[in-house]
């Protein structure tokens, strides 16, 4: 949480005061820590595009999902499959088999999602970034959630599946779903990955920038350049 500079900007707020006189505040404020309102903005920035560069190389590296706290799990209802199909030959291992496919194709798709949080960034204005100050520990990844998600899903999930086909994922999965369907009495399953895997790929990405933007904002050794001590030492004051 914010410290002082939360503590007043709530205040101000709850009075009820006007854009232009939080925008004085703000000034003065900026002014007694030796800030401006555009350093301010430009140390916000640059702490959700370290964020933003940490987590998706993180994420894109061999293993980055696939032996992480964020590996992509199969679906519950997968689980009746896998159970299933393990007395199945060529289907033993289904299900370690297809979470190592599925997480080498999220691995390959997170190389696509820097340039689309960057641009976000860059469109974020003055109130932006203030609210985000003002904001919880994770304000700036809810804001990059809110703007980017959509152009992020549209983006991954050709990625996703191109990837998934690359691994021979969608074709192993939809194999092991239909040999599954094939079986009397059973209920029938999609054998369709693209959707589920995309969000799932989603979700990992975010978690991993929320914790970037924790770290900077509460610790110090995170803060890894002049401009991210300058403006975030004002709320260790």
């Amino acid at each position: 949480m914010l410290k002082k500079i939360v503590a007043l900007f709530a205040i101000v707020s709850l009075a009820g005061c006007t854009a232009q006189q939080i925008q004085s505040t703000l000034d003065t404020l900026a002014g007694a820590q030796g800030l401006t309102t555009t350093e301010v903005a430009a140390g916000l920035k640059q702490a959700l595009e370290f964020g933003i560069t940490e987590g998706a190389q993180r994420l894109s590296r061999e293993d980055g999902y696939y032996k992480s706290p964020y590996k992509i799990l199969l679906p519950p209802e997968a689980r009746k499959i896998t159970d299933k199909l393990q007395n199945v030959p060529g289907f033993r291992a289904v299900e370690e088999t297809i979470l190592e496919k599925i997480n080498r194709g999220a691995e390959d798709a997170a190389k696509k999602a820097k340039p689309i949080f960057v641009n976000a960034i860059k469109q974020m204005t003055f109130s932006d970034a203030m609210n985000i100050l003002m904001g919880e520990d994770d304000a700036a990844t809810q804001y990059l959630h809110r703007t980017t998600f959509d152009p992020l899903y549209q983006e991954f999930n050709p990625v996703i599946i191109e990837s998934l086909d690359k691994f021979n994922a969608r074709q192993y999965w939809a194999d092991a779903v239909n040999t599954y369907n094939s079986i009397p009495l059973v209920e029938k399953a999609n054998p369709d990955l693209g959707d589920y895997v995309t969000q799932e790929a989603l979700k990992g990405l975010f978690s991993m920038v929320e914790k970037k933007e924790r770290s900077i904002r509460n610790d110090i050794s995170a803060r890894t350049t002049d401009l991210l001590k300058k403006v975030f030492a004002k709320q260790d004051d």
